[in-house]
Order: structure tokens, then sequence, then C-alpha cells
């Protein structure tokens, strides 16, 4: 089918070249091994569960006739759409992994990818966040991705280090509390 038949949204990431990878271009895709493991199981979940049940949908659809106006043949092609969508992405970004075992960490001392940081601002008040991967970044758990303003100013910092974060409302002086390296 003609692209100019196809509504942009459609076909916004038909090729797979297409897929965006949220890590910058030339920087490595560093990832925990739980991180990996959650990328794993998405993966297989879409593969053997998730897509089954939306191609058997899709024939069901298919067999009741008329396709241009049957809602659920409509739904579940877009739907498949979406999920090849994230396969591939899942795919790339698992292939492009390079899993680092935090525990492994030769030099404890200094804060490096995998770190469970304690860290106070100004004002005294005390945050934890634990430098994860791109891929694996969760704000309300407390785990930020290592390429993030706050894991940036605190790479290679030690206990009792004072480092600049820039934060939306300007830069912003911390002091690192405590460092410790655990397999979560």
């Amino acid at each position: 089918m003609s692209k100019a038949f196809v509504k942009e949204s459609d076909a916004e990431f038909e090729d797979e070249d297409e897929v965006p990878d949220p890590s910058p271009k030339g920087v490595k895709n560093y990832i925990t091994p739980r991180g990996f493991k959650a990328l794993q199981d998405e993966l297989k979940y879409l593969r053997r569960d998730e897509r089954p049940k939306v191609v058997e949908i899709v024939s069901w659809a298919a067999g009741n006739g008329d396709r241009s106006e049957n809602g659920d043949y409509i739904y579940g092609k877009k739907r498949l759409r979406e999920i090849d969508r994230r396969m591939r992405f899942l795919l790339k970004r698992l292939e492009a992994a390079e899993i680092v075992e935090p525990t492994q960490q030769p030099n404890k001392d200094k804060v490096f990818f995998g770190a469970t940081v304690t860290y106070a601002d100004e004002e005294d008040n005390e945050r934890t966040v634990r430098i994860v991967g791109v891929d694996e970044a969760d704000l309300e758990r407390g785990e930020v991705s290592w390429i993030s303003p706050v894991a940036r100013a605190l790479l290679k910092a030690e206990v009792g280090d004072v480092v600049d974060v820039r934060t939306p409302r300007g830069p912003q002086q911390v002091e690192v509390v405590k460092i410790v390296y655990e397999d979560r």
C-alpha cells in the first residue's frame, strides 16, 4: 500500500530501522542483570502470550466479512503492529545490552553504574537513588538512568564529596552520604 494512503501515526515506525532508541548515539546500553531479565520476560510474554491472542482475534474478525467497518479487525491489526514494533525494539535493546553486575564493582568507594547512592541537598533533605540502565529507570522506585543529570553528577564521587546537580530550578549542590552496591 502506498504511504500516501496510510495515516501518519500508522506509518510512523513501520520500518524496523525507524524504531526509536532511548540512548544517545554512540553510548553503550548498560543494564543490570535484573533489567536484562525484565526485558527478556516482556519479549517472551509478547511473543508467546499477547501476540497469539491478538492474531486469533484478527483471524476471527477477518472471517466475519467486511473488514473496512470491522472494529475488531481494525483494532487487532493496529495492536499487532504495536506488538511487533515493541518486539523489534526489545530485540534491538537486548542485542545491544552490556550487562553490568553491580556487586562485582572493584572500587566500591566511588559511585559507578549500579550503585545505590544516598545524598543530601542544601536543605539537608536526604534522597536515595539507584543508578541503572536507560531501559530500567523508574523514578517511583528511586532508579535513575546512568545518563540522567543526577547520575552524571554523582558518577565517580565518594562519600563526603559535594557535587553540582543540574535541576529545573537551576544548579544545586548535593553531598554524597552513602554508597552501596547491592543486588536488588
